[in-house]
């Protein structure tokens, strides 16, 4: 007896779980209004897959009336909520590309890019979206100078080149661990030109210095002289670039190593 009224309450709870369901879904029949606001029910519930589902189906029978932007716009912020970032950036952008007048427009092509955002990966991962990101933060600041959505892209777009620049950085560190220290100088060489303004930038090239000064006290002496040169440009980068650098008592040893490699290198061939 005692199982038999578990399994009925349980029973009437499925049903009324399924009654409940079939309440707040669009039916058959449902106007453009009351799918719409079933639509929103799923939404503020913060059920996100079922919202965007709902939406869609509100789109098919919305298209030419006043609601067909809104379900646009709410279908993409279901998929951001859901967590389905490509899917949001591609909504968002139909959003912008069909409804070029509407107020919202400015926050759908934020969003757009935002969601490739948060699509970015961990630095030592492939950064196919850091960059998609970044494209579409530049295009965002491009079309709406000066507001309070480009300072944020712009904040963003800093976070993702110190992104890019750690996994330059990172790469060259690999080099040098190797002793592959001509591809070493060459990572290091990459962070500072394409991310001069990253907190990498400074030590990569006092580490670019060390790089050639290895590179060329482990050379035949016939290739030494122009990589200890090399090792001296890069110390007359470094002080033009960093006059006040932290890094820069690194710098002007490894400046002091390579001046003396290649005096050393001089004298033996003064010395033929």
């Amino acid at each position: 007896m005692h199982i038999f009224v578990k399994y009925l309450t349980l029973l009437l709870i499925l049903i009324t779980v399924v009654a409940c369901g079939s309440r707040h879904s669009i039916r058959p029949g449902d106007t453009v209004d009351v799918a719409f606001e079933k639509a929103m029910g799923f939404y503020e519930r913060e059920r996100y897959s079922d919202a965007a589902q709902a939406f869609e189906t509100v789109l098919s029978i919305a298209r030419g009336t006043d609601l067909a932007a809104d379900a646009q716009f709410y279908l993409a912020k279901s998929h951001y909520h859901n967590r389905s970032y490509l899917i949001a950036a591609s909504e968002f952008r139909r959003f912008a590309r069909n409804y070029t007048r509407d107020e919202r427009r400015e926050e759908a092509e934020f969003m757009e890019a935002y969601s490739h955002y948060q699509m970015s990966p961990r630095y030592n991962l492939d950064q196919t979206e850091t960059y998609n990101a970044l494209d579409r933060f530049q295009l965002f600041i491009t079309r709406y100078p000066g507001t309070e959505l480009a300072e944020q892209a712009i904040e963003y777009m800093d976070e993702l080149r110190d992104k890019l620049a750690k996994k330059k950085f990172n790469a060259a560190e690999m080099y040098m661990r190797i002793r592959q220290y001509e591809s070493a100088a060459l990572y290091y060489n990459l962070t500072v030109e394409n991310y001069p303004e990253s907190k990498w930038a400074e030590p990569a090239l006092v580490n670019k210095i060390l790089a050639y000064v290895n590179y060329a006290e482990r050379s035949v002496r016939a290739r030494q002289q122009e990589r200890y040169e090399k090792a001296i440009e890069s110390y007359q980068q470094y002080v033009q670039i960093f006059p006040r650098g932290d890094g820069r008592s690194k710098a002007e040893e490894y400046y002091d190593r390579a001046l003396m490699g290649l005096s050393e290198v001089s004298t033996a061939t003064a010395e033929r």
